[in-house]
């Protein structure tokens, strides 16, 4: 696999400027991705994980917007680019998959319709080598018949078939990066199951990154190379997936690991973190976690800076497994 990033988050910084205050959605984020390297972004409803994605595609409105750090693609820096250098890159060279996909398809619009358009939108060539092309793609995520199923329109898919077609508006360019935004929350664990077996393949296949954006642990341990766990804005702890999951140094981490059903006996009470995230415009000064954790102790009212051992990194005064833990 080639290490290459062709993603480098550096102390990514999104604020949205409210008349209540600023509200630091993501807060000093710093992460990479390499061509054919899965990255899970893991996290609880609100800890920042959309709009990190979003950041990276420019697609936050106002009051939202940059407030310091880098976006690297491929080394170009993102940010401060102009609109029209960010469109030719937005969904040719970065794709973006959505949760819910009838709100990506226009349900007016035949999917020839959507794809054909998408491929002639960045590329100058023939309709006839954008359908070809189309029909390719959806052959790609295991559409059957794809040649008569383009004629088709979005209501007449089933919710896993319309999720496919929207993967695979998103390969059409065989682009270098794709945001995946929890795509399969809404889908049978069946159908779940053979999407991410498909995405898994061609991003091994055609070398893409991904970024896999879920509040399912399961799901991103059987997917991902690696795992970013992010909370109040902030990464807070990120490696391989075996070291994080096997070995986690962070209480927040160790918490969603066991609030997981699979983590549990059957027939067991189901367990959770205590308490809830704080509200963005009233979180804790120092660590944000610490209203939450059993390990708080004073000196989590100041920032803990990240900690490295090897690709494990983590921000905790306390990290488990350490002498340092109260």
């Amino acid at each position: 696999m080639n290490k290459t990033p062709v993603l480098e988050l550096r102390d990514l910084k999104t604020h949205f400027f409210t008349p209540a205050g600023v509200i630091k959605s993501v807060d000093g984020v710093s992460l990479t991705v390499g061509r054919g390297e899965i990255l899970g972004l893991v996290g609880e409803s609100g800890s920042g994980k959309s709009i990190t994605g979003f950041s990276v595609l420019g697609l936050v409105d106002a009051p939202g917007r940059n407030a310091g750090g880098q976006i690297l693609f491929k080394g170009e820096d993102l940010v401060g680019m102009p609109e029209r250098r960010v469109r030719t890159l937005r969904g040719n060279r970065i794709a973006m998959i959505f949760q819910d996909p009838m709100m990506t398809l226009n349900p007016v619009l035949s999917v020839k319709t959507h794809m054909v358009e998408t491929v002639l939108a960045h590329e100058r060539v023939s309709r006839v080598e954008a359908l070809r092309r189309s029909v390719e793609a959806l052959a790609m995520v295991g559409i059957p018949q794809p040649e008569l199923r383009i004629e088709s329109y979005p209501h007449e898919f089933s919710g896993g078939m319309r999720q496919r077609v929207a993967i695979a508006i998103a390969l059409l360019h065989k682009p270098d990066l794709i945001i995946a935004d929890e795509p399969t929350t809404a889908l049978d664990v069946t159908i779940q199951s053979q999407i991410l077996a498909q995405v898994q393949t061609l991003c091994r296949e055609l070398g893409m990154g991904l970024i896999w954006i879920s509040h399912d642990l399961g799901v991103v341990a059987g997917l991902a190379d690696r795992i970013a766990v992010m909370y109040a804005g902030k990464i807070v702890e990120q490696g391989t997936v075996d070291e994080v999951l096997d070995t986690p140094r962070h209480p927040y981490t160790k918490g969603l690991i066991a609030s997981a059903p699979i983590a549990n006996e059957r027939g067991a009470p189901l367990r959770s973190i205590r308490g809830s995230a704080p509200p963005p415009l009233s979180r804790p000064e120092g660590c944000a976690f610490r209203t939450r954790c059993d390990f708080a102790t004073d000196v989590c009212r100041n920032e803990p800076a990240e900690t490295k051992e090897g690709m494990h990194a983590f921000r905790c005064f306390h990290p488990l497994g350490s002498e340092t833990r109260p």
